[in-house]
Protein backbone atom coordinates (compact mmCIF):
# COMPACT_ATOMS: atom_id res chain seq x y z
CA UNK A 1 0.00 0.00 0.00
CA UNK A 2 1.47 3.35 -1.03
CA UNK A 3 0.95 6.46 1.08
CA UNK A 4 1.53 9.99 -0.05
CA UNK A 5 0.91 13.38 1.44
CA UNK A 6 -1.79 13.90 -1.11
CA UNK A 7 -5.32 12.75 -0.37
CA UNK A 8 -5.27 9.01 0.24
CA UNK A 9 -7.62 7.36 -2.29
CA UNK A 10 -10.64 5.68 -0.79
CA UNK A 11 -11.06 1.92 -1.02
CA UNK A 12 -14.02 0.69 -3.05
CA UNK A 13 -15.29 -2.86 -3.34
CA UNK A 14 -14.66 -4.12 -6.86
CA UNK A 15 -13.63 -7.28 -8.69
CA UNK A 16 -10.03 -6.47 -7.83
CA UNK A 17 -10.86 -5.81 -4.13
CA UNK A 18 -13.83 -8.08 -3.43
CA UNK A 19 -14.46 -7.29 0.22
CA UNK A 20 -13.48 -5.30 3.25
CA UNK A 21 -12.61 -8.56 4.96
CA UNK A 22 -9.97 -9.29 2.32
CA UNK A 23 -8.58 -5.77 2.51
CA UNK A 24 -8.29 -5.81 6.30
CA UNK A 25 -6.84 -9.31 6.27
CA UNK A 26 -4.03 -8.05 4.06
CA UNK A 27 -3.42 -5.04 6.31
CA UNK A 28 -3.43 -7.29 9.37
CA UNK A 29 -0.96 -9.77 7.89
CA UNK A 30 1.46 -6.97 6.97
CA UNK A 31 1.11 -5.41 10.42
CA UNK A 32 1.85 -8.74 12.11
CA UNK A 33 4.99 -9.20 10.05
CA UNK A 34 6.09 -5.62 10.72
CA UNK A 35 5.48 -6.01 14.47
CA UNK A 36 7.77 -9.04 14.61
CA UNK A 37 10.60 -7.00 13.09
CA UNK A 38 9.93 -3.84 15.06
CA UNK A 39 9.83 -5.60 18.42
CA UNK A 40 13.30 -7.04 17.83
CA UNK A 41 14.81 -3.73 16.63
CA UNK A 42 17.42 -1.92 18.67
CA UNK A 43 15.92 0.71 20.99
CA UNK A 44 18.08 3.37 19.35
CA UNK A 45 16.49 2.62 16.01
CA UNK A 46 12.99 3.23 17.35
CA UNK A 47 14.23 6.41 19.01
CA UNK A 48 15.74 7.66 15.76
CA UNK A 49 12.51 6.97 13.91
CA UNK A 50 10.54 9.15 16.34
CA UNK A 51 13.07 11.95 16.02
CA UNK A 52 12.84 11.79 12.24
CA UNK A 53 9.02 11.89 12.42
CA UNK A 54 9.08 14.96 14.67
CA UNK A 55 11.30 16.77 12.18
CA UNK A 56 9.11 15.78 9.25
CA UNK A 57 6.02 17.21 10.94
CA UNK A 58 7.62 20.65 10.78
CA UNK A 59 8.81 20.13 7.21
CA UNK A 60 5.38 18.92 6.03
CA UNK A 61 3.33 21.45 8.02
CA UNK A 62 1.91 23.11 4.91
CA UNK A 63 0.73 19.81 3.43
CA UNK A 64 -0.80 18.73 6.72
CA UNK A 65 -2.63 22.03 7.23
CA UNK A 66 -3.95 21.95 3.65
CA UNK A 67 -5.31 18.43 4.16
CA UNK A 68 -6.83 19.46 7.47
CA UNK A 69 -8.49 22.52 5.89
CA UNK A 70 -10.24 20.17 3.45
CA UNK A 71 -11.46 18.04 6.35
CA UNK A 72 -12.72 21.06 8.29
CA UNK A 73 -14.58 22.42 5.26
CA UNK A 74 -16.23 19.06 4.74
CA UNK A 75 -17.28 18.87 8.39
CA UNK A 76 -18.79 22.34 8.64
CA UNK A 77 -22.52 22.09 9.22
CA UNK A 78 -22.19 18.42 10.15
CA UNK A 79 -20.23 18.55 13.42
CA UNK A 80 -20.69 20.64 16.55
CA UNK A 81 -18.32 23.49 17.34
CA UNK A 82 -16.63 21.29 19.96
CA UNK A 83 -15.97 18.51 17.44
CA UNK A 84 -14.76 21.01 14.85
CA UNK A 85 -12.28 22.19 17.46
CA UNK A 86 -11.10 18.60 17.99
CA UNK A 87 -10.72 18.21 14.23
CA UNK A 88 -8.82 21.43 13.58
CA UNK A 89 -5.03 21.48 13.32
CA UNK A 90 -3.05 24.70 13.63
CA UNK A 91 0.69 25.45 13.50
CA UNK A 92 0.88 25.50 17.33
CA UNK A 93 -0.97 22.17 17.53
CA UNK A 94 1.36 20.59 14.99
CA UNK A 95 4.33 21.90 16.97
CA UNK A 96 2.77 20.39 20.08
CA UNK A 97 2.43 17.01 18.35
CA UNK A 98 6.09 17.19 17.27
CA UNK A 99 7.14 18.08 20.82
CA UNK A 100 5.16 15.08 22.07
CA UNK A 101 7.00 12.81 19.65
CA UNK A 102 10.34 14.14 20.87
CA UNK A 103 9.24 13.57 24.46
CA UNK A 104 8.34 9.97 23.63
CA UNK A 105 11.67 9.54 21.86
CA UNK A 106 13.43 10.78 24.98
CA UNK A 107 11.80 8.22 27.24
CA UNK A 108 13.59 5.01 28.23
CA UNK A 109 12.66 2.25 25.84
CA UNK A 110 10.10 0.09 27.69
CA UNK A 111 10.82 -3.13 25.79
CA UNK A 112 13.05 -5.61 27.57
CA UNK A 113 12.80 -3.98 31.00
CA UNK A 114 13.14 -6.32 33.94
CA UNK A 115 9.87 -5.60 35.75
CA UNK A 116 10.54 -7.94 38.65
CA UNK A 117 12.96 -10.69 39.54
CA UNK A 118 13.41 -13.15 42.36
CA UNK A 119 15.24 -16.35 43.17
CA UNK A 120 13.52 -19.49 44.39
CA UNK A 121 14.93 -21.68 47.23
CA UNK A 122 16.20 -24.15 44.61
CA UNK A 123 18.34 -21.43 43.00
CA UNK A 124 16.04 -20.90 39.99
CA UNK A 125 16.05 -17.22 39.03
CA UNK A 126 12.77 -15.86 37.62
CA UNK A 127 12.59 -12.55 35.74
CA UNK A 128 9.47 -10.83 34.43
CA UNK A 129 10.41 -8.90 31.28
CA UNK A 130 8.40 -6.28 29.36
CA UNK A 131 7.52 -7.22 25.78
CA UNK A 132 5.50 -5.56 22.99
CA UNK A 133 1.83 -6.48 22.81
CA UNK A 134 2.11 -6.95 19.04
CA UNK A 135 -0.44 -5.32 16.75
CA UNK A 136 -2.75 -2.56 18.02
CA UNK A 137 -5.98 -1.70 16.23
CA UNK A 138 -6.94 1.93 16.89
CA UNK A 139 -10.45 3.14 16.04
CA UNK A 140 -11.05 6.86 16.50
CA UNK A 141 -13.14 9.71 15.20
CA UNK A 142 -12.53 13.40 14.48
CA UNK A 143 -9.12 13.83 16.15
CA UNK A 144 -6.34 13.68 13.54
CA UNK A 145 -3.61 14.33 16.14
CA UNK A 146 -4.34 10.80 17.40
CA UNK A 147 -2.85 9.47 14.16
CA UNK A 148 0.65 10.70 15.02
CA UNK A 149 0.46 10.38 18.81
CA UNK A 150 -0.98 6.87 18.86
CA UNK A 151 1.49 5.71 16.22
CA UNK A 152 4.44 7.13 18.16
CA UNK A 153 3.37 5.53 21.45
CA UNK A 154 2.71 2.16 19.84
CA UNK A 155 6.03 2.21 17.97
CA UNK A 156 8.01 3.27 21.06
CA UNK A 157 6.81 0.06 22.70
CA UNK A 158 7.66 -2.05 19.66
CA UNK A 159 4.07 -2.47 18.45
CA UNK A 160 2.64 -2.11 14.97
CA UNK A 161 -0.59 -0.13 14.68
CA UNK A 162 -3.58 -0.20 12.34
CA UNK A 163 -5.42 3.14 12.32
CA UNK A 164 -9.06 3.50 11.42
CA UNK A 165 -10.01 7.18 11.57
CA UNK A 166 -13.39 8.83 11.12
CA UNK A 167 -14.60 10.18 7.81
CA UNK A 168 -14.23 13.81 8.87
CA UNK A 169 -10.52 13.49 9.67
CA UNK A 170 -9.48 11.25 6.79
CA UNK A 171 -7.30 13.61 4.75
CA UNK A 172 -5.50 14.93 7.83
CA UNK A 173 -4.90 11.41 9.11
CA UNK A 174 -3.58 10.26 5.73
CA UNK A 175 -1.05 13.11 5.71
CA UNK A 176 0.08 12.34 9.27
CA UNK A 177 0.27 8.59 8.64
CA UNK A 178 2.45 9.29 5.61
CA UNK A 179 4.91 11.18 7.82
CA UNK A 180 5.12 8.27 10.26
CA UNK A 181 5.65 5.77 7.45
CA UNK A 182 8.38 7.89 5.87
CA UNK A 183 10.15 8.08 9.23
CA UNK A 184 9.97 4.31 9.67
CA UNK A 185 11.42 3.75 6.23
CA UNK A 186 14.26 6.23 6.76
CA UNK A 187 15.10 4.60 10.11
CA UNK A 188 15.37 1.20 8.42
CA UNK A 189 12.18 -0.13 10.00
CA UNK A 190 9.14 -1.67 8.24
CA UNK A 191 6.75 1.08 7.15
CA UNK A 192 3.81 -1.28 7.52
CA UNK A 193 4.20 -0.88 11.28
CA UNK A 194 1.84 2.06 10.67
CA UNK A 195 -1.12 1.54 8.35
CA UNK A 196 -4.19 3.71 7.85
CA UNK A 197 -7.31 1.82 6.75
CA UNK A 198 -7.99 3.43 3.35
CA UNK A 199 -11.76 3.74 3.70
CA UNK A 200 -14.23 5.42 6.01
CA UNK A 201 -16.95 2.87 5.36
CA UNK A 202 -18.29 1.56 8.67
CA UNK A 203 -18.06 -2.00 7.34
CA UNK A 204 -14.28 -1.75 7.67
CA UNK A 205 -14.64 -1.45 11.45
CA UNK A 206 -16.46 -4.78 11.56
CA UNK A 207 -13.79 -6.37 9.38
CA UNK A 208 -11.02 -5.05 11.65
CA UNK A 209 -12.74 -6.44 14.74
CA UNK A 210 -12.62 -9.95 13.24
CA UNK A 211 -8.82 -10.05 12.87
CA UNK A 212 -8.13 -12.01 16.04
CA UNK A 213 -5.33 -13.93 14.31
CA UNK A 214 -3.43 -10.72 13.49
CA UNK A 215 -4.51 -7.97 15.91
CA UNK A 216 -3.71 -8.37 19.61
CA UNK A 217 -5.55 -5.38 21.10
CA UNK A 218 -8.32 -3.01 20.00
CA UNK A 219 -8.37 0.55 21.35
CA UNK A 220 -11.57 2.51 20.56
CA UNK A 221 -11.41 6.25 21.17
CA UNK A 222 -14.65 8.10 20.64
CA UNK A 223 -18.22 8.51 21.78
CA UNK A 224 -20.55 6.09 23.51
CA UNK A 225 -21.92 4.66 20.24
CA UNK A 226 -18.46 3.75 18.96
CA UNK A 227 -17.33 2.12 22.21
CA UNK A 228 -20.56 0.15 22.59
CA UNK A 229 -20.34 -1.09 19.00
CA UNK A 230 -16.76 -2.25 19.47
CA UNK A 231 -17.65 -3.94 22.78
CA UNK A 232 -20.49 -5.78 21.07
CA UNK A 233 -18.64 -6.92 17.94
CA UNK A 234 -14.98 -7.39 18.80
CA UNK A 235 -13.38 -10.82 18.85
CA UNK A 236 -10.19 -9.17 20.09
CA UNK A 237 -9.34 -8.00 23.64
CA UNK A 238 -10.40 -4.41 24.18
CA UNK A 239 -8.77 -1.54 26.07
CA UNK A 240 -11.91 0.27 27.14
CA UNK A 241 -12.11 4.04 26.91
CA UNK A 242 -15.44 5.48 27.87
CA UNK A 243 -16.69 9.05 27.69
CA UNK A 244 -15.39 11.63 30.14
CA UNK A 245 -18.20 12.54 32.52
CA UNK A 246 -15.84 14.35 34.91
CA UNK A 247 -16.95 15.88 38.22
CA UNK A 248 -15.52 18.60 40.45
CA UNK A 249 -16.72 18.59 44.07
CA UNK A 250 -16.38 21.76 46.15
CA UNK A 251 -16.06 20.36 49.66
CA UNK A 252 -16.89 22.28 52.84
CA UNK A 253 -13.14 22.88 53.18
CA UNK A 254 -12.76 24.45 49.74
CA UNK A 255 -10.77 27.68 49.39
CA UNK A 256 -12.63 30.37 47.42
CA UNK A 257 -9.75 31.49 45.19
CA UNK A 258 -8.60 27.96 44.47
CA UNK A 259 -12.13 26.74 43.74
CA UNK A 260 -12.82 29.52 41.22
CA UNK A 261 -9.48 29.00 39.44
CA UNK A 262 -9.63 25.21 39.29
CA UNK A 263 -13.27 24.98 38.18
CA UNK A 264 -12.76 27.64 35.51
CA UNK A 265 -9.81 25.71 34.09
CA UNK A 266 -11.46 22.30 34.44
CA UNK A 267 -14.48 23.43 32.46
CA UNK A 268 -13.33 26.14 30.08
CA UNK A 269 -9.64 25.69 29.24
CA UNK A 270 -10.74 23.41 26.41
CA UNK A 271 -14.32 22.19 26.49
CA UNK A 272 -13.97 19.56 23.76
CA UNK A 273 -11.55 17.20 25.51
CA UNK A 274 -12.54 14.17 27.57
CA UNK A 275 -10.95 15.64 30.72
CA UNK A 276 -13.22 18.70 30.72
CA UNK A 277 -15.45 18.95 33.81
CA UNK A 278 -19.10 18.26 33.03
CA UNK A 279 -20.65 18.41 36.50
CA UNK A 280 -20.05 20.68 39.49
CA UNK A 281 -21.05 19.49 42.96
CA UNK A 282 -21.18 22.15 45.68
CA UNK A 283 -21.37 21.39 49.38
CA UNK A 284 -24.23 23.26 51.05
CA UNK A 285 -21.71 24.51 53.62
CA UNK A 286 -19.97 26.66 50.96
CA UNK A 287 -22.86 27.20 48.58
CA UNK A 288 -23.64 30.86 49.27
CA UNK A 289 -20.07 32.19 49.05
CA UNK A 290 -17.70 29.80 47.28
CA UNK A 291 -20.45 28.22 45.18
CA UNK A 292 -22.00 31.53 44.18
CA UNK A 293 -18.62 32.97 43.17
CA UNK A 294 -17.70 29.93 41.08
CA UNK A 295 -21.09 29.85 39.35
CA UNK A 296 -20.97 33.58 38.55
CA UNK A 297 -17.46 33.21 37.14
CA UNK A 298 -18.61 30.42 34.83
CA UNK A 299 -21.65 32.40 33.68
CA UNK A 300 -19.64 35.58 33.13
CA UNK A 301 -17.16 33.57 31.06
CA UNK A 302 -19.86 32.39 28.67
CA UNK A 303 -20.53 28.98 30.20
CA UNK A 304 -24.15 27.89 30.51
CA UNK A 305 -24.97 26.48 33.94
CA UNK A 306 -27.83 24.01 34.39
CA UNK A 307 -28.56 23.64 38.07
CA UNK A 308 -30.86 22.15 40.66
CA UNK A 309 -33.13 24.44 42.68
CA UNK A 310 -30.41 25.41 45.16
CA UNK A 311 -27.97 26.40 42.42
CA UNK A 312 -30.65 28.25 40.47
CA UNK A 313 -31.14 30.53 43.47
CA UNK A 314 -27.50 31.67 43.22
CA UNK A 315 -28.02 33.49 39.91
CA UNK A 316 -31.05 34.11 37.71
CA UNK A 317 -29.04 33.06 34.65
CA UNK A 318 -28.83 29.45 35.87
CA UNK A 319 -31.20 27.27 33.84
CA UNK A 320 -33.03 24.30 35.37
CA UNK A 321 -31.16 21.02 34.97
CA UNK A 322 -33.00 18.20 33.24
CA UNK A 323 -32.67 14.59 34.46
CA UNK A 324 -30.51 13.74 31.43
CA UNK A 325 -28.01 16.47 32.32
CA UNK A 326 -26.63 14.35 35.16
CA UNK A 327 -24.11 11.96 33.64
CA UNK A 328 -23.93 13.83 30.33
CA UNK A 329 -20.74 14.61 28.42
CA UNK A 330 -21.49 18.05 27.01
CA UNK A 331 -18.10 18.71 25.34
CA UNK A 332 -19.21 22.33 25.17
CA UNK A 333 -19.45 25.46 27.33
CA UNK A 334 -22.20 23.87 29.43
CA UNK A 335 -21.98 22.41 32.93
CA UNK A 336 -24.50 20.74 35.22
CA UNK A 337 -24.40 21.81 38.87
CA UNK A 338 -26.10 20.70 42.07
CA UNK A 339 -25.77 21.21 45.80
CA UNK A 340 -25.01 18.21 48.01
CA UNK A 341 -25.19 17.53 51.75
CA UNK A 342 -21.64 16.49 52.44
CA UNK A 343 -19.04 14.14 51.04
CA UNK A 344 -21.16 11.00 51.15
CA UNK A 345 -23.83 12.50 48.91
CA UNK A 346 -21.16 13.76 46.51
CA UNK A 347 -19.64 10.27 46.30
CA UNK A 348 -23.06 8.72 45.74
CA UNK A 349 -23.78 11.14 42.88
CA UNK A 350 -20.44 10.48 41.17
CA UNK A 351 -20.79 6.70 41.51
CA UNK A 352 -24.24 6.87 39.95
CA UNK A 353 -23.58 9.34 37.14
CA UNK A 354 -19.82 9.28 36.52
CA UNK A 355 -18.01 7.35 33.81
CA UNK A 356 -14.95 6.34 35.83
CA UNK A 357 -12.73 8.77 33.92
CA UNK A 358 -11.56 11.69 36.11
CA UNK A 359 -13.07 13.27 39.22
CA UNK A 360 -11.74 16.02 41.48
CA UNK A 361 -12.24 17.40 44.98
CA UNK A 362 -11.34 20.91 46.12
CA UNK A 363 -10.58 20.98 49.86
CA UNK A 364 -7.96 21.74 52.47
CA UNK A 365 -9.30 18.90 54.61
CA UNK A 366 -6.80 16.06 54.14
CA UNK A 367 -9.11 13.50 55.72
CA UNK A 368 -11.90 14.43 53.29
CA UNK A 369 -9.51 14.22 50.34
CA UNK A 370 -8.40 10.77 51.49
CA UNK A 371 -12.01 9.56 51.82
CA UNK A 372 -12.81 10.97 48.37
CA UNK A 373 -9.94 9.07 46.77
CA UNK A 374 -10.72 5.88 48.67
CA UNK A 375 -14.44 6.11 47.97
CA UNK A 376 -14.20 6.35 44.18
CA UNK A 377 -12.71 3.98 41.62
CA UNK A 378 -12.24 6.41 38.76
CA UNK A 379 -9.13 5.94 36.63
CA UNK A 380 -7.87 9.39 37.72
CA UNK A 381 -8.65 11.25 40.95
CA UNK A 382 -7.46 14.83 41.48
CA UNK A 383 -7.11 16.69 44.76
CA UNK A 384 -7.02 20.48 44.40
CA UNK A 385 -6.17 20.23 40.70
CA UNK A 386 -7.99 20.58 37.39
CA UNK A 387 -9.51 17.54 35.69
CA UNK A 388 -7.82 18.71 32.49
CA UNK A 389 -4.56 17.20 33.74
CA UNK A 390 -6.07 13.90 32.57
CA UNK A 391 -3.64 13.77 29.67
CA UNK A 392 -0.67 11.60 28.80
CA UNK A 393 1.51 14.60 28.06
CA UNK A 394 0.78 16.08 31.49
CA UNK A 395 1.66 12.74 33.08
CA UNK A 396 5.05 12.86 31.38
CA UNK A 397 4.19 10.17 28.81
CA UNK A 398 4.74 12.47 25.81
CA UNK A 399 1.22 11.71 24.60
CA UNK A 400 -1.42 9.04 24.94
CA UNK A 401 -3.46 6.50 23.07
CA UNK A 402 -6.33 7.71 25.22
CA UNK A 403 -7.63 7.44 28.77
CA UNK A 404 -8.53 3.88 29.71
CA UNK A 405 -11.54 3.70 32.04
CA UNK A 406 -11.74 -0.07 32.34
CA UNK A 407 -10.02 -2.08 35.04
CA UNK A 408 -7.94 -4.60 33.10
CA UNK A 409 -4.42 -4.21 31.75
CA UNK A 410 -4.13 -0.39 31.85
CA UNK A 411 -6.00 2.51 33.43
CA UNK A 412 -5.75 6.25 32.90
CA UNK A 413 -3.44 7.71 30.23
CA UNK A 414 -2.09 5.02 27.93
CA UNK A 415 1.58 5.63 27.21
CA UNK A 416 4.26 3.39 25.78
CA UNK A 417 4.85 1.52 29.03
CA UNK A 418 1.15 0.66 29.19
CA UNK A 419 1.36 -0.89 25.70
CA UNK A 420 3.71 -3.61 26.88
CA UNK A 421 2.86 -7.10 28.04
CA UNK A 422 5.44 -9.33 29.70
CA UNK A 423 7.02 -12.75 29.67
CA UNK A 424 8.87 -14.80 32.26
CA UNK A 425 12.45 -15.93 31.83
CA UNK A 426 13.70 -18.81 34.02
CA UNK A 427 17.45 -19.11 34.57
CA UNK A 428 18.76 -22.21 36.25
CA UNK A 429 21.78 -24.47 36.50
CA UNK A 430 20.18 -27.81 35.84
CA UNK A 431 17.20 -27.73 38.23
CA UNK A 432 14.52 -30.36 37.69
CA UNK A 433 11.14 -30.49 39.38
CA UNK A 434 10.76 -33.24 41.97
Amino acid sequence: MTYSLATQPMFNISKKNPSFDAMLAGIGARAKEAAATLGRAEPGQRTRMLEIAAGKLAAREGNILAANANDVRGAEGQLSAALIDRLTLTPPRIKSIAAGLMAIAGQPDPVGRALEEWTRPNGLKITRVATPIGVIGMIYEARPNVTAEASAIALRAGNAIILRCGSHSYESSAALAAVMREALREAGLPEDAVQLVPTTDRAAVGALLKLADCVDLIVPRGGRDLVERVEGESRIPLLRQYEGVCHVYLHAGADLKMAASVVHNAKLRRTSICGAAECLLIDHAVLDVVGATVVRDLLNSGCAVRGDEAVQKLDTRVAPAAPQDWGREFLDSIIAARAVDGLDEALEHIRRHGSGHTDAIITHDEAAAKRFCEGLDSAILAVNASTQFADGGEFGFGGELGIATGKLHARGPIGAAQLCSYKYILNGNGQVRP
